[in-house]
């Protein structure tokens, strides 16, 4: 059998914030906001609208319509994008079934903060591969900017959160059987975007503590004392502490499971020709493909006009390789990600256009 990517969408905001506005409301200076943070604007959603299912479902339409895919052939739909979302305790899987019409659908969600888009990728790959069903979504969405607080410095490496959403159609496409040549190179039919190989994922739980947001949980539950004290806005309780213990473990981890991931579908870092990275500072994002042996020009997309939209991040970076002329049929694709948690995931595709 083989699973193949046969449909991709995306959604961004119409509004965007630029790096210079974040510099002046943050108190940092804006080349600092810019070249290292690597944030030339972002999108940022109005209060009133493009909450996480809003985006979720016009994302899940343009790759629907991009697979030619009617929504009642749709099995599962799974939803991996982030925890806030229009309500609490509440299965955004669930209303956006029901919104695209997926009447044949269940719906599940699957949560690894920003690390989300190749677990998850993953775990539908390997339900296509065992169980009777044949076509799943996968749909994402993030509007965290709203929990960011420019006036906390100790959260400073999260101005450049954004807001989006992606979703990817993906189907099991049976393997031939040497009788038909079209129909054993390729079950799609030509519709496969990509073919999905082998992933990897990796867990450091020492830092689980190190990204929170104080109030709103059964440890401290809302109230007017939390709100009036600003305790629902992500927070870093020992920013240097989570620098000195995260420096020297991300980038082997990276590696690691980028290595792993390569090697279970038979592949090596020379193979590799294309990696969508979750966004990060522009510096790192360069060392890590040039680790990888590739050139961050060419091989690769950095995301300064959207900042970081959690498990979005790998898909925007797909659909702009490919507007780009940098992502091309062939190419041994990584998508590379990393979640506070900490975990880093990755999964390797074979892109077919």
């Amino acid at each position: 059998m083989t699973v193949g990517i046969t449909g991709l969408g995306t959604y961004v905001p119409d509004e965007t914030v630029t790096g210079e506005a974040i510099a002046a409301e943050s108190g940092i200076p804006e080349e600092v906001v810019v070249e290292k943070m690597g944030v030339r604007e972002k999108r940022v959603c109005p209060p009133d609208g493009d909450h996480a299912t809003d985006m979720s479902v016009k994302a899940a339409e343009a790759a629907l319509a991009d697979a030619d895919v009617d929504p009642t052939d749709l099995d599962v739909v799974v939803y991996h994008g982030s925890e806030y979302k229009d309500h609490v305790v509440w299965s955004a899987a669930a209303a956006i079934t029901d919104r695209i019409g997926a009447t044949n659908a269940y719906a599940t969600e699957s949560y690894t903060l920003c690390a989300g888009a190749p677990i998850a990728l993953r775990q539908v790959t390997a339900q296509l591969e065992t169980e009777p069903i044949d076509t799943a979504l996968l749909v994402a969405a993030s509007r965290e900017e709203d929990l960011v607080d420019y006036g906390n410095e100790d959260s400073s490496f999260m101005f450049n959160f954004g807001s989006g959403a992606s979703a990817l159609v993906v189907e099991a496409g049976a393997d031939g059987d040497g009788s038909d040549a079209a129909t054993d190179d390729d079950p799609f039919g030509g519709r496969a975007r990509a073919t999905v190989r082998a992933s990897a994922a990796e867990t450091d739980g020492s830092f689980a503590d190190d990204v929170v947001m104080p109030a709103g949980g059964s440890k401290r539950p809302p109230s007017e004392e939390t709100v009036r004290e600003g305790l629902h806005t992500l927070d870093v309780p020992d920013p240097e502490g989570m620098k000195e213990r995260l420096g020297p473990v991300s980038l082997p981890a990276y590696l690691s499971v980028a290595d792993t991931a390569l090697e279970r579908s038979g592949f090596e870092r020379g193979d590799l020709d294309y990696v969508a990275l979750t966004h990060m500072k522009r510096s790192f994002h360069e060392r890590v493909l040039d680790e990888l042996g590739l050139d961050p020009a060419s091989d690769g997309y950095y995301l300064d006009e959207y900042g970081h939209v959690q498990s979005v991040d790998q898909a925007l970076a797909l659909e702009a390789g490919v507007e780009t002329g940098r992502l091309e049929p062939g190419d041994l694709v990584c998508l590379l990600a990393a979640g506070t948690g900490y975990t880093w995931s990755a999964t390797v595709l074979r892109w077919q256009g």
